[in-house]
């Protein structure tokens, strides 16, 4: 039985996978049969390993596909040229071992005349690899994986040089038909860990790459074709398309949390408490559940976030703006901190602005940035001793939240001045607020609604949603149009109450909780 796989290369014949033909095709077509060198620089996780391996398969009738990966090559290995010149023909070596090429002479004999020599260059290594593309009787495509591992070492960047001369003359100086890289970092970033001075961070010894375009998440319509394959194995009785746009809504298709979702309710979920069949697991709330466990575990990618986090600080304090005050930061590739979000897979673009790639990154986020100031946070410590009085018959008493932090947020903020309430305000709300739920239940923040005044924040409680409004006052045209907005939330959400918090700087604002009528709905609002 074929099942959803997180770790290595996805393999459909043994595992549940978006099927890649047609983007297998448009590679080939696009770039492979152009000659093209290129590289598929993605976040960690982001299927491009599958990729490589999906495409080595494909091209295999029409190219010979020398496809390495610069693990397995260690970091002494790039100590000097000879040194490199040596491992690189090994590996080369090994691979047509792999592929049942050792018995063509053509190929072997360059290589094998680098490995039984001593002192090589990389002038000496591409003369012979140069022959060997020139003597072998189909285009040689190179295919190297995680050259991440090599991006410290200048021996690397010499080497993409001299691939970059023999691509410029191939001509005259036969050489790879087409050349794929892939990892993390862009080749445009490569010298970042080589050279720290600005004028040399940004030269690339590569700037004939040609440009990947391909979108590599899943959309809706791919996870819910893949779940249709799991569906006709074991009959779940799943509303296929119901899950696929809820797992979508989550994840805006990153393949390993796409997988992630998928693994947990297929081998975890069904059969616990609320969720006894599997069709009760394959469900909206079955999705929900999987990603409150994935965000109590640490995993591979989180541990990557918060790594990359640690070392680019304007990166995190971007990430901070966005989430706590609905900065509009307009989206500009080329800004380096947008560049770095953009190249570890935290950022997009959404609407000419820059946006947290997907929900569960800015779950993850605001749990990471909530849990490093709670031991420092007052705001943390009321929400937490007031706790036990909110939860009554195990449900979420949202109205007496609301009531409570209005009381203390008066307290703590009647001196201060309108711009600390307004950049503050909000982060407070949830930073009282994650202590009640905390272990329990789950929030995130609404990006598509999210802005500088307006920010829409989403409570699960034990399968029970709560709306809540966090908005900064602007008038009573402003408020009427808030009202508006969050009744059509609700009945988005198919809700009959909704919560609004505003942050009135009005001298004649009228402090505390009160329930409103419109649109048939019920609104709870809080003013502070």
């Amino acid at each position: 039985m074929r099942y959803f796989n997180t770790e290595g290369v996805c393999k459909p014949e043994e595992h549940y996978i978006v099927r890649l033909e047609d983007r297998m095709a448009y590679i080939k077509n696009t770039l492979v049969d152009r000659k093209k060198y290129f590289v598929i620089n993605r976040g960690r996780q982001y299927g491009k390993t599958t990729t490589l391996a999906a495409l080595e398969d494909y091209l295999k009738d029409d190219y010979i596909v020398l496809s390495l990966d610069f693990q397995q090559m260690g970091t002494e290995d790039f100590a000097d040229a000879p040194t490199f010149a040596h491992a690189f023909a090994n590996v080369l070596i090994e691979t047509l071992e792999i592929n049942g090429l050792s018995d063509q002479e053509e190929l072997m004999e360059p290589l094998t005349e680098i490995v039984s020599r001593d002192g090589n260059s990389l002038k000496d290594l591409f003369m012979r690899l140069s022959r060997m593309c020139k003597n072998s009787t189909r285009p040689i495509v190179l295919m190297i994986d995680e050259v991440d591992s090599a991006s410290n070492n200048q021996v690397f960047v010499d080497f993409l040089a001299q691939l970059r001369g023999y691509y410029l003359k191939r001509d005259k100086m036969p050489i790879f038909h087409s050349v794929i890289l892939a990892g993390v970092y862009s080749i445009k970033n490569l010298k970042l860990k080589l050279r720290p001075e600005s004028e040399h961070q940004y030269n690339s010894p590569w700037n004939i790459a040609a440009d990947f375009k391909i979108n590599m998440s899943f959309s809706a319509e791919q996870i819910a074709a893949m779940l249709g394959e799991y569906e006709a194995d074991n009959q779940t009785g799943m509303d296929i398309h119901t899950v696929a746009e809820e797992i979508y809504a989550y994840t805006s298709g990153y393949p390993v949390l796409v997988s992630t979702i998928c693994k947990y309710i297929d081998e975890d979920l069904s059969g616990q408490e609320k969720f006894e069949s599997s069709q009760k697991a394959w469900t909206r709330d079955g999705v929900a559940e999987a990603v409150k466990n994935m965000l109590k575990k640490s995993t591979p990618l989180f541990e990557s976030m918060v790594r990359q986090l640690d070392l680019y600080e304007e990166l995190r304090i971007m990430l901070e703006n966005i989430i706590y005050q609905g900065m509009k930061i307009p989206f500009s590739p080329d800004e380096k901190a947008v560049s770095m979000g953009l190249m570890f897979g935290f950022l997009t673009e959404r609407n000419g602005q820059v946006a947290i790639a997907n929900r569960i990154f800015e779950m993850y986020l605001l749990n990471l940035f909530m849990t490093e100031e709670a031991g420092k946070s007052e705001v943390y410590l009321k929400g937490d001793s007031d706790r036990i009085g909110f939860i009554k018959n195990g449900r979420l008493d949202m109205d007496l939240v609301l009531k409570k932090f209005v009381e203390y947020f008066h307290e703590i903020s009647s001196e201060k001045e309108e711009y600390f309430i307004e950049k503050y305000g909000r982060k407070f709300f949830l930073l009282y607020l994650k202590p009640i739920i905390n272990g329990t239940g789950n929030y995130y923040i609404e990006a598509q609604t999210r802005d500088a005044r307006r920010t829409d924040v989403i409570v699960d409680y034990l399968g029970e949603q709560f709306i809540v409004e966090l908005k900064i006052w602007h008038g009573s045209e402003y408020n009427e149009r808030g009202e508006k907005q969050l009744l059509e939330y609700l009945e988005y959400y198919n809700k009959d109450k909704g919560y609004m918090l505003s942050f009135n700087f009005n001298q004649k604002k009228e402090i505390g909780v009160k329930e409103i009528q419109a649109g048939g709905k019920t609104i709870v609002e809080a003013v502070v």
